[in-house]
């Protein structure tokens, strides 16, 4: 069966640059890996076709041959050949190990032994209140995780014994199979990437190294965190296998709603009630902070209900940073009600004094205008 072409086996144009071509490799070769596709054998060949295919495609020097010859450019005795081919293509024991060690780790979801027996990474779910993120707090949790056996001090071997090298990778956790043109190297199926083996396991963990145990924790909340903020603990999370490292803990931050302000980034909102005679008359009003004080705002005459007041160095700290945040005061004119009729009678010689309103004013002529008046 004829080759296909390069450019066609990776779906990529003819002008494609060095960047489209390694993408659409990495693709196709994450897509089709042998230890992804165990058996198929339709996956091992597009798999192989794609690998033939970067690794001329990547080669400026092989590109720019196959851009002249097509495949008979790396065929046995044609002009312009580079060794070592034969069939196919050659030379190319190397070529790429660049992504294809990154890609078998993610293949596989390990990289060898040490990682394969590292501890989980933990997720704490934690509810602060506002004022906590504003001034930042020391809490206290407690956690149960997988920690270390105190009985076999994380061997996973039974008192008075101890782990010996594994037979079957010569104690370095890893194993290596041919697949097609590829020796893949993946954890030891019998060490499970340990490089060792329990002939007499740890009757308290079974040979695991690890034991459920809860644990008192404090946590620093830094000043300025918000709703999703993540705080690392590390080496606090799930104890690794047989003594190898632990992961680590990560306490996802969740900011309470609160009564008086909202937030947005260091900026804060509080919606104030006025008198409408401070409105009307000006004057100045108590505004509470996030600080835990009151501060004077002063209410300019003529205050509209609805008008924001910029009160600067009220808000939120910057997290991990210098500066603090605004505080916005967004004013609502209070009507008054349940009023005496001595306040009744001054309110409505106040009106009969003549309109004040000019909003109400230039609204009854706007309406005028629209209905020919």
């Amino acid at each position: 069966m004829a080759k296909r072409d390069f450019y066609d086996v990776l779906g990529v144009s003819k002008d494609a640059d060095e960047k489209a071509i390694k993408s659409a490799y990495r693709k196709l070769a994450m897509a089709n890996h042998p230890d992804r596709n165990p058996d198929d054998e339709a996956a091992a060949e597009r798999f192989r076709e794609a690998s033939e295919a970067y690794e001329v495609l990547k080669d400026d020097q092989k590109r720019a041959a196959y851009d002249r010859m097509g495949h008979a450019a790396f065929e046995q005795g044609a002009g312009g050949g580079f060794g070592g081919g034969g069939a196919g293509f050659g030379g190319f024991g190397g070529g790429f190990s660049d992504i294809f060690d990154q890609m078998f780790s993610e293949f596989s979801g390990r990289g060898g032994g040490d990682q394969t027996r590292h501890g989980s990474d933990m997720r704490y779910d934690m509810t602060i209140s506002l004022e906590e993120a504003y001034q930042g707090a020391q809490k206290d949790i407690n956690v149960t995780v997988a920690g270390s056996c105190d009985s076999c001090k994380g061997t996973g071997a039974a008192s008075g014994s101890r782990p010996v090298s594994c037979s079957t990778c010569g104690g370095i956790g890893k194993v290596r199979a041919q697949q097609g043109f590829f020796t893949v190297e993946r954890a030891c199926p019998s060490c499970q990437g340990a490089g060792e083996t329990i002939s007499d396991p740890c009757r308290s963990c079974h040979g695991q190294g690890r034991t459920q145990k809860s644990e008192d924790l404090s946590v620093s909340i830094p000043a300025g965190v918000d709703t999703g903020t993540r705080i690392r603990l590390s080496g606090k999370g799930e104890a690794g296998l047989r003594g190898a490292p632990a992961g680590d803990l990560y306490i996802f931050i969740s900011i309470q709603d609160h009564p008086i302000f909202e937030r947005d980034a260091t900026t804060i909102y509080a919606s104030v009630p006025v008198p409408m005679t401070v409105a009307a008359l000006g004057g100045s009003i108590e505004v509470p902070t996030l600080g835990g004080t009151m501060a004077k705002l002063k209410i300019e005459k003529g205050t509209q209900n609805g008008r924001r007041f910029r009160m600067r160095g009220k808000g939120m700290p910057a997290l991990r940073g210098s500066g603090q945040g605004d505080q916005i005061v967004e004013i609502q004119v209070e009507t008054p009600t349940n009023l005496t009729s001595e306040q009744e009678k001054l309110l409505q010689k106040f009106a009969e004094a003549g309109d004040a309103s000019p909003q109400t004013a230039s609204f009854g002529e706007r309406v005028k205008r629209m209905f020919g008046g």
